[in-house]
C-alpha cells in the first residue's frame, strides 16, 4: 500500500545499514540531516521509503524542536537499505505487512543483570503467522509510568500494530503490568484473556494467578503475556490464529465477520 509521497533531499551519502536523521523542511536543517517534503505525520514504523537510487526504513518516529517564532517539525529516523548518493529523491512511502513491538518488564533485566529470552521469543512466534515489515523490542523497569508512557507512545506516537509485554502479570509487589495497561487501552479484550488463562491452566493450577490483560488502543492491539519464555509459548499460541483478522477489523476492514459452524 502506498501512503503517501516524500522528496527527500541529501547533502551527504547514507551508507547502507547506518542511520540518517530526516525532518520536515521550512526551517534550519541540522548538519548532516535530511531535508523531507511531504507529509512525514503519514508514516509509521516499518515504513519503506522507495525512490529511484534511494531505499530506507522508517525505525521511529520524533519531533525537532521549535524555539521562538519557529515550529517544531515533524522527524524520523531512517535506515537505508542500500547506499544512497547525496542528490535530490522522489519516494514513495510504501506500507507492507504490520509493525510489532515486545517489552519485556524486568527490574534486573533493565539493568543488565538478566538476558531475556522471552521478548525475542515473541517476536519469533508472531512472524510465523505475521507478514512483519519490522519487530523491536524494549526493556524496562516495573515502573507504571515508563510502561504507560511506551504503551501510548508506540501505539499512537510510532504507530506500531502490535504492543506485547512479557512479565509483571502476577501477584507480586512489582508486578503493574495489567494496572498500567489497563489505564491506557480503549476497548478490553476478554476473549483474548480467558484464552490465555484456559491454555495455562491446561499446563499448570498456577495459570489461574495471573492478571494478563488485552485490548486496543487506537489501531494497535496491546496483549499482555507472562514473563517465562515457556509461558510466553503456552499462551501465545492460541493467539497466534487470530492477529490477523483482529488487527484487520480493528484497522477499518468493511467486510463481514461470517462465522461458520458445523
Amino acid at each position: 500500500m502506498t501512503v503517501c509521497t516524500i522528496t527527500l533531499e541529501l547533502d551527504g551519502a547514507a551508507p547502507k545499514g547506518g542511520r540518517a536523521h530526516c525532518c520536515a523542511a521550512g526551517g534550519e536543517i541540522p548538519a548532516g540531516w535530511i531535508a523531507a517534503e511531504g507529509p512525514l505525520p503519514a508514516l509509521k514504523v516499518g515504513d519503506r521509503l522507495a525512490g529511484e537510487g534511494a531505499e530506507f526504513t522508517v525505525l521511529s518516529l520524533g519531533w525537532l524542536p521549535g524555539g521562538g517564532a519557529t515550529a517544531s517539525r515533524r522527524s524520523c529516523l531512517l535506515e537505508p537499505l542500500a547506499d544512497v548518493a547525496p542528490g535530490r529523491y522522489a519516494c514513495a512511502a510504501e506500507r507492507k505487512g504490520y509493525a510489532l513491538a515486545w517489552i519485556t518488564l524486568s527490574d534486573k533485566g533493565a539493568a543488565g543483570k538478566r538476558t531475556d529470552e522471552s521478548g525475542p521469543l515473541i517476536g519469533e512466534m508472531a512472524a510465523g503467522r505475521l507478514d512483519l515489515r519490522l519487530v523491536q523490542g524494549f526493556i524496562i523497569p516495573d515502573e507504571p509510568s515508563r510502561l504507560k508512557a511506551l504503551l501510548v507512545e508506540l501505539a499512537l506516537g510510532q504507530g506500531f500494530d502490535l504492543v506485547m509485554t512479557t512479565g509483571g502479570t502476577g501477584v507480586g509487589p512489582r508486578d503493574i503490568t495489567p494496572e498500567a495497561t489497563l489505564a491506557v487501552i480503549e476497548k478490553r479484550l476478554p476473549g483474548y484473556e480467558r484464552a490465555m488463562t484456559g491454555a495455562s491452566l491446561a499446563k499448570t493450577p498456577h495459570g489461574a494467578i495471573s492478571r494478563a490483560v488485552a485490548g486496543t488502543l487506537g489501531e494497535a492491539l496491546i496483549v499482555n503475556m507472562p514473563g517465562s519464555p515457556k509461558a510466553v509459548a503456552e499462551c501465545l499460541e492460541p493467539l497466534l490464529p487470530t492477529l490477523r483478522h483482529t488487527l484487520e477489523k480493528l484497522q477499518g476492514d468493511p467486510s463481514d465477520c461470517a462465522i461458520l459452524r458445523k
